[in-house]
């Protein structure tokens, strides 16, 4: 593979940066310094599409590819961000355990030639939970930096039942659709 342009992740997040080195290129992290849009009522891929490419833009730089993301929880209409607290994380544990929400993720490829967008979207469900294991859950502190309070990739993995769709996007970055984006951009090639 043959990387064409630098690239700047628009994330401090250690996921992202962690899925994004799967892809093999070299890049450098960069937080971007933007307000990002609020979770509106049944506008899931509008709002993490808005916000991934804000991120993205607000860190363009001659001769670099910057990717923004943004992921967002949603359940009948209502998102989930990541919560303010220990108890909106409870609220949010409570109000999911039992049912089927979308996670969206919105990814922005910016270039000097190009800015390229999607969104990714992926059902999961999870089991009833007991109300003390969405305490112990939270005393971890983990769920406190996550969409929806919860990682797939961590302990919170146990209350899902099933999924359907990207493992990945529901982690905060969907690999593939990332990797194509570059492909596209013409960030890398073969």
């Amino acid at each position: 593979m043959k990387q064409n342009k630098n690239i700047i992740l628009a994330s401090k997040s250690p996921r992202r940066r962690e899925l994004l080195g799967v892809l093999g290129v070299e890049y450098e992290c960069a937080s971007p310094d933007v307000f990002e849009r609020g979770l509106e009522q049944n506008k899931g891929e509008e709002v993490v599409l808005y916000n991934a490419l804000t991120k993205a833009r607000s860190l363009k730089k001659a001769g670099f590819a910057v990717i923004g993301a943004d992921t967002a929880v949603y359940l009948n209409g209502k998102g989930f961000g990541k919560p303010k607290d220990e108890s909106e994380a409870f609220q949010f544990l409570s109000e999911l355990s039992g049912k089927t929400h979308k996670v969206y993720t919105g990814v922005a490829v910016v270039t000097d030639e190009v800015e390229k967008t999607a969104v990714v979207s992926t059902e999961v469900t999870f089991r009833e939970l007991s109300r003390e294991e969405i305490l112990d859950y939270i005393k971890s502190k983990s769920p406190l930096d996550k969409a929806g309070a919860y990682g797939i990739q961590d302990f919170g993995s146990v209350f899902v039942e099933s999924i359907k769709g990207d493992y990945f996007n529901v982690v905060g970055l969907p690999v593939e659709t990332v990797y194509r984006m570059l492909l596209e951009c013409k960030v890398i090639e073969y």
